[in-house]
């Protein structure tokens, strides 16, 4: 491919809308443009790396005996409807209306779809297991489209469905495909690591996401360095000490003029703030909870999701006032509200506490749980924080921001349930199927390893995701004899079957290393006068630095031993 004609706008400057380090570099190195918020364009050298993951994920899919489909992206919503998410979506889910007022959705996810096919399909217990995958676009109404394409409104997804006749099927296929997952990020040079994760809007059981870190990263996971923990901080666990109860006694009212807030009562009370009990109001799709956790603790929404029935949100203060005539900051959970209430388990027991009085201006101390409160259910309700204790080791925990690469759930028979997809077993008895779900951001892939393999000067391909395996940049075009070498060399190293990018514009030679090193190509072979005096060529790895120098025959040695060093290794 000759530069001259090949379209790669490179940047010198770094455009200001761009804060992740990914982002910031494929803008630079022309691998794509923004159309709008969240909706980007690849262009022809970030296509090529994109059309490399898919290719590696597409090999390993059918590795295991997945079977590539190309399901619609508009679809009815009608079948959305059957299983809830229609309304679970939200504004999340883009709708639109066709010219007979039939109601249609971008699909976010495709598990309906899958579902719509497999109830009028599988007939029988002879019909399962099955794997389905697509490689596909999914549209979602991102409030706020960051990180180029760590989040965005419209993006491409490998996803993968299994069908199984029952709970032991599911299992098989879900380590399948965890297999799977660490091969393909393996084989992408990604240095993942697998962490414990909320189901949110998917629903069903377990659910595991692949995590590369990373300063740019949007999520927040929570690794013990010493053992192998790690989970995402919606779900994350810790070997947290139980509360420090104050002393038993009765509950007493207090006048707390204008204090609402933790930091504002503690103060007033003379307590440590983790002797205060926060009472939150979510509003859950039964209704409204009370969700109580000790002041010095924040709530994680992912976990009482998990015990609510679905998604949640906190209550605004009209709605609490309203619903319980009580002002914010000074609600309790004693009394009769005719609310369910889960509490944190560090909670279960604990006695002396403070907490809102259920009227303006007071609070109470004394309270005792057990005695003036009983809640529905104790769980662990809590964010967990840095320094806390592993709960598998009991080392320190520590906190950090990660990319999500993949994410696999095992769904259950919440869908085939919902939508009727169901078939007979040996004896005639109808089952519904047992279904998985499991996705793949290929976007998040190349922004990953832009992220993990960069450096001051630009992006560091490894062989599996470069656009071009080697760059030929002839350092004086107007010299015949280096034109006539690079020339030379990009005829036979194309012709030994190799992706071979050539620089051949008419531009300074800083400009060449410059934009080479910013585009990130393994292998850079650069032809010079000088060098070529001596009969020999320069070949620089761009991952390690080092320069090569030899004559244009053992080039393809060369740039060979180069991509083979730069080739992730299976483990």
């Amino acid at each position: 491919m000759r530069l001259s004609h090949y379209f790669i706008p490179t940047m010198r400057e770094t455009p200001t809308e761009a804060t992740a380090a990914s982002h910031r570099l494929m803008l630079r190195a022309g691998m794509m443009r923004m159309l709008s918020a969240g909706i980007y364009s690849f262009l022809p050298i970030g296509w090529r790396s994109a059309r490399k993951a898919m290719e590696i994920i597409r090999q390993e899919m059918e590795r295991i005996g997945g079977q590539e489909f190309y399901l619609p992206a508009l679809n009815p919503i009608d079948i959305w409807e059957e299983t809830g998410r229609s309304k679970d979506f939200g504004g999340e889910m883009f709708r639109l209306t066709d010219r007979k007022g039939h109601l249609h959705c971008l699909a976010p996810t495709h598990e309906e779809v899958i579902c719509s096919i497999a109830r009028g399909q599988v007939r029988s217990w002879r019909d399962l297991p099955q794997i389905w995958f697509q490689i596909q676009l999914k549209f979602r109404d991102e409030p706020r489209p960051r990180g180029g394409v760590l989040r965005m409104r419209q993006f491409i997804m490998k996803d993968s469905y299994s069908l199984d006749r029952d709970e032991s099927g599911l299992d098989h296929s879900y380590q399948l495909h965890r297999e799977t997952y660490e091969r393909t990020f393996q084989r992408c040079g990604l240095d993942y690591f697998i962490v414990g994760a909320s189901s949110g809007l998917m629903g069903g059981g377990q659910s595991q996401e692949f995590m590369i870190e990373s300063p740019s990263g949007e999520d927040d996971v929570v690794r013990c360095d010493h053992c192998s923990y790690a989970a995402n901080l919606e779900v994350a666990t810790s070997a947290m000490e139980p509360l420090q109860s104050g002393e038993p006694g009765p509950l007493t009212e207090v006048h707390t003029p204008g204090k609402r807030t933790v930091e504002e009562v503690s103060t007033f009370l003379n307590i440590p703030p983790g002797q205060l009990v926060k009472t939150l109001v979510y509003i859950s799709p039964t209704g409204p909870v009370l969700a109580l956790v000790a002041g010095d603790d924040e709530l994680s929404e992912a976990k009482l999701t998990a015990v609510a029935g679905g998604s949640v949100r906190l209550a605004d203060p009209n709605e609490v006032l309203e619903r319980l005539d009580v002002e914010i900051g000074y609600l309790g959970p004693h009394g009769d509200h005719g609310l369910p209430i889960y509490a944190d388990l560090r909670l279960e027991d604990a006695v002396g506490l403070a907490t809102g009085a259920n009227r303006s201006n007071h609070h109470v101390t004394g309270l005792e749980f057990g005695r003036d409160v009983v809640p529905d259910e104790y769980i662990d309700l809590r964010t967990v924080k840095p320094d806390e204790g592993c709960p598998m080791c009991s080392s320190p925990v520590r906190l950090a921001r990660a990319i999500e690469l993949g994410h696999i759930f095992k769904l259950g028979t919440k869908y085939s349930e919902a939508m009727g997809a169901t078939y007979l077993d040996e004896s005639g008895r109808e089952h519904p199927i047992v279904m998985g779900s499991y996705g793949i951001g290929v976007e998040r892939i190349l922004a990953a390893a832009v992220e993990s393999g960069k450096d001051e000067n630009g992006i560091r391909w490894n062989s599996a995701l470069s656009p071009f395996d080697a760059e030929v940049i002839p350092l004086n075009n107007t010299d015949e004899a280096v034109k006539a070498q690079a020339e030379a060399l990009y005829k036979s190293l194309t012709k030994a079957g190799l992706a071979v990018l050539i620089d051949d514009r008419e531009a300074r030679p800083g400009v060449k290393m410059k934009d080479a090193d910013l585009i990130g190509i393994p292998a850079q072979v650069i032809v010079s006068q000088r060098n070529l005096a001596k009969g020999k060529v320069e070949i620089k790895n761009r991952w390690s630095g080092k320069r090569s120098f030899v004559g244009s025959g053992e080039a393809k040695k060369t740039i060979n031993e180069i991509l083979k060093a730069c080739l992730p290794v299976l483990t």
